[in-house]
């Protein structure tokens, strides 16, 4: 089994491709004013948004993007007027990471964590 995508909610799809593409997300498919999607830019994962009447209560979605560079692309954001709940900032996890939330209050942690990511010291083997 493979994870082919994550959707995530939307009041304004337009405005969240405009944030996504941003982001470095390509755009494959855009289809107003209801759904949109995306390839990352690394790997085969994609990504969509759909147009929803009411966001959901609560924490909602959290969208994880890895990135070995991610303090470059994290002031690279900056400058195109993203603004970040966290700076990159090294976890305790051992990830680096960067937060921030969408036009919808998604949020999105870019973040680094190496081999890390699917190996760390405390992995269980089976």
């Amino acid at each position: 089994m493979n994870l082919n995508q994550v959707t995530v909610p939307s009041i304004d799809v337009e405005n969240s491709i405009r944030f996504y593409k941003k982001l470095g997300l390509q755009l494959i498919v855009k289809a107003l004013p209801h759904y949109a999607r995306f390839e990352c830019p690394d790997g085969e994962a994609t990504f969509s948004i759909h147009l929803v009447d009411q966001l959901p209560n609560g924490e909602g979605v959290y969208l994880y993007f890895e990135t070995e560079a991610i303090d470059e692309e994290v002031e690279r954001l900056q400058k195109e007027d993203i603004v970040f709940d966290l700076l990159p900032t090294d976890q305790s996890w051992l990830w680096r990471e960067a937060r921030l939330k969408d036009p919808d209050g998604n949020r999105i942690v870019l973040y680094y964590a190496g081999e890390n990511r699917k190996d760390p010291p405390w992995r269980i083997n089976q």
